[in-house]
C-alpha cells in the first residue's frame, strides 16, 4: 500500500490552474507566461531608473506605438517591408522549390550543381548586402534580393530532401504506367508526394525571411529595419521595441494564414 503525498495549498492552486479550461490550458499558460514576463520587465525598469535609457518600460510601448501610427511612420515602414518581404519570399521560394525538385528527380543535374551548392550555401545572406547595393543601389530590389537569397536555400533543401524521401517503388510504378519521362515523374509522382515536405520548408522560410528583412534594410532601404536604426541612433529604445513587436505580429499573421492555406492544399491526405 502506498501513501499519497499530502496536497499543499500551492499544489492545489497549481492543479486548479492546469485543470481550468481543459484544452485551452496551454493557451492560458502561454498568456500567463507573457504577463509574468512583461510584469517582471516593468518592475525591473521602475526599480532601476538608469535602465530606462537602455530598456524602455512596457507601459511606454503603447503610447510610442500610437504616436508612430498617428505620424504615419509605422504604416509607411510596414508597407515598405511587406513589399520587400513578399517579393523576396515569392522569388526565393519559387526558385528554391524548383531547383530542389529538379535536383531530386534528375541525379545528373544534382551532381552538376553539387559543387556550386557547396560553394555558395555557407555564405550568409548578410554577406550579399554589399553586392546587392552595388547591383541595385539602395532600392527595394536590393532588399528583396537579400531576402530571396536567405529563403532560397531553405526551400531548396526542403524540396530536395522531400523528393529524396519518396519511395523509389513509386518511381518504378510511374515508369510502368508510362510516366517514366522527366515531366511525368515530376508532376505525377515527385510533386504530389513531396508537397508536405515542401510546404514545411516554405513555412520555415516565411520566418527566416522576417529575420532577413531587418538585415536587408539596415543600410538605408526604407522599411522597418531602417526605422529601427533611426530610432536606435536617437536612443529611442521604445520605438525599437515597437518595431520588434511589429515584426513578431506580422510573422504571426503570415504564419496563421499559411497554415490555413496548407491545410486546404493537403486536405486530400486526410
Amino acid at each position: 500500500m502506498t501513501l499519497a503525498a499530502p496536497t499543499t495549498p500551492a499544489r492545489r492552486v497549481w492543479r486548479g490552474i492546469t485543470n481550468f479550461g481543459g484544452a485551452a490550458t496551454p493557451h492560458l499558460l502561454a498568456a500567463l507566461g507573457l504577463i509574468l514576463f512583461f510584469t517582471g520587465w516593468e518592475i525591473a525598469a521602475r526599480l532601476n531608473p538608469s535602465l530606462s535609457a537602455l530598456i524602455p518600460m512596457p507601459s511606454q510601448i503603447p503610447r510610442a506605438w500610437l504616436d508612430e501610427i498617428s505620424g504615419g511612420f509605422w504604416l509607411a515602414a510596414v508597407k515598405n517591408s511587406l513589399s520587400h518581404y513578399l517579393i523576396g519570399v515569392a522569388i526565393g521560394s519559387s526558385l528554391g522549390v524548383a531547383f530542389g525538385l529538379v535536383c531530386g528527380v534528375l541525379p545528373w543535374f544534382e551532381a552538376l550543381l553539387s559543387g556550386l551548392v557547396r560553394l555558395l550555401r555557407p555564405i550568409p545572406g548578410l554577406a550579399w548586402v554589399p553586392f546587392a547595393i552595388l547591383w541595385f543601389g539602395l532600392s527595394s530590389t536590393a532588399a528583396a534580393f537579400v531576402i530571396a537569397i536567405a529563403v532560397f536555400w531553405i526551400n531548396f533543401y526542403a524540396a530536395f530532401g522531400a523528393v529524396q524521401a519518396i519511395d523509389r517503388d513509386l518511381m518504378e510504378v510511374a515508369r510502368a504506367f508510362g510516366h517514366g519521362g522527366f515531366f511525368g515523374r515530376l508532376f505525377k509522382i515527385a510533386l504530389p508526394a513531396a508537397t508536405p515536405g515542401i510546404l514545411a520548408g516554405v513555412r520555415t522560410g516565411l520566418g527566416q525571411a522576417w529575420m532577413s528583412v531587418v538585415a536587408a534594410e539596415l543600410f538605408g532601404v526604407p522599411g522597418i529595419g531602417a526605422r529601427m536604426m533611426q530610432a536606435a541612433s536617437l536612443l529611442a529604445t521604445d520605438l525599437v521595441v515597437v518595431y520588434m513587436l511589429t515584426m513578431a505580429l506580422l510573422y504571426a499573421i503570415t504564419d496563421i494564414l499559411f497554415v490555413a492555406v496548407r491545410r486546404r492544399l493537403t486536405a486530400w491526405q486526410s
